[in-house]
């Protein structure tokens, strides 16, 4: 990656409307911290904001029912998130709020500026439900009825949360207000639309290829795979005008003169991406910076977005569109989107109680020794950045005793126990070249440098790992205990010794970004001062010019314990915590299983198939692929186009599962094929190939999957 004068980096704004779960902190905020901490040690100019997203339906909606104001609402969780953010060692240079008026006014004069413009914005009357009780109209969300797609009974007006398919409330069967329980009727309403399909064709090209305004503004290649795919797959659908007005008493007003604005605001979709922008300006001034610098700044400034999946086309269409269509802002340079971290094999539920939310995580393991760090690498092993990924407890117990403290604590304890036993706590010095014993662990730390550089954070961490356990292997197979037993005044031992301690050195600076609570403590250790920003460019310096990290006379520290083992015989109280956490799940599925039971229908299981013998099976070519690309087939309600890769090849794929999935939501999804199913044309589609799916009692549609990181063309037997 090429670097700039400066760089912006923003994360999704969080929905203040409840607490946030291991999830989000997957998804767009620890991706994010890891790489500005990195960026700051780089001594390069960033500024990462972020900020609760304050307005919108859902708010209003949860305050009737707790008969709160949507103030208390925001102000609550606001404040919870934002304290957790901080005590999960989330650095973000700014956290702002939508509800803020410097956020109002932005967003304001983001209106008004698009709207003189003349050709940006198109006024619409429009047919909308009204409930004639509380004489309102009612946005999506205050809509329910049963969804056409699976025929659940309570579907919101913009998406059923059963089948996740996007709704629209004139689709919904028997609609109903949620405000008076009763049908709407639909009356007239004018609104502002801003024409997103005029901005297609420079869309197109910015996303595919990288270019804007004739010249290289990216490298596509860089973009995540599932990223460009969901974007081209919107592209290809047809972008259409969106509204960014409705009728809602909570939000920012429209800010027109006259009747015509009257009880309206800006669509939370609208000002939501604003609020990074209003964000930064609130830094600025607080800092004494220029905002426009870091937003207008042209090729001196790359824009990053941290986000998830669901958010793809926001940030990579929807918010680059406005910004072009104003004139003057930097687009994003990259737009790393995670996928979704699932909990233990499902998704989380807050309503079901599968799951545990950032807060309540610092809560249980208030007892924990360096819980954060615990929790931010076992999230960062198993980052979602290509694919969904799983968090289990016992993973968790495992990253955390195989190498934090088996592999990283370890190394760090026995090199500090050795150096105070042999030397009194000082660096020993040492005779003749000893760059050569690291030219491997040289090499590994710049490759993970790059690895950040490129969004690489689980590549990155490996690197990590591989540095610490090298430094235990070579410890090891020197073995300085056996040979200081007989020669105390060994140069070998000096040198072994020396050598750990530089290795140490390197680690604690490394670590910093991934584990920023472990570094000050294998600082401490070492006699060194916690780590400024600019510090690792320094120390990449030294490692180039072969120079020691820490040099000889150099008195450390008393070596710590790092990282106290879960599983260990003396002490049970941290698998206590564990268990417990286990033992919570196992209700929930209790409780799940007797609710099933009670509502299950006389028949779940599917009719078997005949007997088949060995031969028939062995006949099928089962296959792992990857979906690059998918779009629904026209006037064919069931069926989706998918091409997929097989690692040899590629193919097109017709699947009937439109109805269970959306087109962008499956980009990237790895998959079993069976590959030498003959060809067969539908809807005129030349199909090659069927891909593997599981059925429950309930007719849901779930994909047969091979797990994480296999390769694409791996035969399934």
């Amino acid at each position: 990656m090429t670097h700039a004068k400066r760089y912006l980096v923003t994360s999704a704004l969080p929905y203040a409307n409840g607490a946030l779960h291991l999830g989000h902190l997957a998804g767009a905020y620890l991706p994010a911290d890891i790489y500005v901490r990195y960026l700051r040690l780089m001594g390069k100019d960033v500024v990462w904001v972020c900020g609760s997203d304050e307005h919108g339906a859902a708010i209003t909606i949860r305050a009737k029912k707790e008969g709160i104001t949507p103030r208390e609402i925001i102000d609550k969780y606001h404040e919870l998130n934002q304290r957790t953010f901080e005590h999960l060692g989330i650095s973000f240079d700014y956290y702002h709020r939508t509800s803020e008026p410097l956020h109002h006014e932005t967003a304001q004069d983001f209106f008004l500026k698009l709207y003189k413009k003349g050709d940006e914005f198109e006024e619409r009357t429009v047919e909308q439900y009204y409930d004639e009780d509380f004489h309102q109209f009612l946005a999506d969300r205050y809509i329910v009825g049963t969804c056409p797609r699976c025929g659940h009974p309570e579907a919101y007006g913009d998406q059923c949360e059963k089948c996740g398919s996007d709704l629209s409330p004139s689709e919904l069967i028997n609609p109903r207000s949620t405000l008076s329980g009763k049908t709407p009727v639909l009356r007239p309403t004018k609104h502002w639309y801003f024409k997103l399909d005029k901005h297609a064709g420079w869309l197109r090209e910015w996303i595919a290829t990288g270019i804007l305004d004739g010249k290289q503004h990216h490298d596509p290649r860089q973009w995540r795979k599932h990223v460009v795919g969901q974007c081209l797959s919107w592209l290809d659908g047809g972008l259409q005008p969106r509204a960014i007005t409705r009728d809602l008493d909570w939000g920012i007003p429209v800010p027109l003169p006259g009747d015509e604005a009257a009880g309206k605001v800006l669509y939370v979709w609208f000002d939501a991406p604003i609020g990074y922008i209003s964000s930064t300006k609130q830094w600025a001034l607080e800092n004494g910076k220029d905002w426009e610098a870091y937003w207008k700044g042209g090729d001196d400034v790359k824009l990053i977005h941290f986000i998830g999946k669901d958010n793809i086309v926001f940030h990579c269409i929807v918010f680059p569109a406005m910004l072009k269509a104003y004139g003057d802002f930097v687009l994003p340079e990259n737009v790393p989107a995670n996928q979704f971290l699932n909990f233990e094999g499902q998704k989380f539920s807050k309503s079901r109680g599968w799951g545990i939310e950032q807060h309540e995580y610092l809560e249980d393991f208030k007892d924990f020794p360096n819980k954060e760090d615990a929790l931010r690498y076992a999230l960062l092993r198993n980052l979602p950045e290509n694919r969904d990924s799983d968090f289990k407890w016992d993973e968790f117990v495992d990253f955390h005793d195989k190498d934090l403290a088996d592999n990283l604590g370890n190394f760090v304890n026995r090199v500090a126990v050795l150096t105070h036993k042999y030397y009194d706590g000082v660096v020993p010095a040492v005779d003749g070249p000893w760059q050569d014993k690291l030219e491997e662990v040289n090499r590994l730390a710049l490759e993970l440098g790059r690895e950040l550089d490129n969004f690489s954070f689980k590549q990155a961490i490996q690197l990590f790992l591989d540095i610490s356990s090298w430094g235990n292997t070579y410890l090891q197979d020197t073995s300085p205990w056996q040979i200081w037993k007989e020669d105390p005044d060994s140069l070998v031992v000096k040198e072994c010794l020396f050598v750990s301690l530089q290795i140490v050195t390197l680690l604690s600076a490394l670590c910093e970004p991934f584990i920023p609570f472990t570094s000050p403590r294998i600082r401490a250790l070492l006699n060194l001062p916690p780590l400024k920003n600019g510090d690792l460019t320094g120390i990449f310096d030294q490692l180039q010019k072969g120079e020691a990290l820490l040099p000889a006379g150099h008195r450390i520290g008393e070596a710590v314990i790092l990282f106290a083992k879960i599983n260990d015989r003396k002490d049970s109280s941290r698998l206590e915590i564990i268990n417990s956490q286990k033992a919570k799940l196992e209700e929930v599925i209790k409780a799940e299983a007797a609710r099933q039971a009670a509502q299950a229908p006389a028949t779940v299981v599917a009719e078997a198939k005949p007997e088949i013998q060995y031969d028939d099976f062995s006949k099928l070519d089962l296959r792992t692929a990857t979906i690059l690309h998918a779009e629904r087939v026209p006037k064919a309600d069931k069926l989706l186009k998918l091409t997929v890769d097989l690692g040899y090849e590629q193919r097109t794929v017709v699947s009937g599962i439109a109805l269970h999935y959306e087109p962008e939501a499956i980009i990237g999804r790895q998959i079993v094929l069976v590959a030498n199913l003959a060809p067969r044309k539908l809807m005129g589609i030349e199909s090659k190939g069927m891909i593997l799916m599981a059925e429950d009692a309930e007719g849901r549609l779930g994909f047969v999957s091979p797990p994480e990181g296999w390769v694409n063309g791996a035969s399934v037997k």
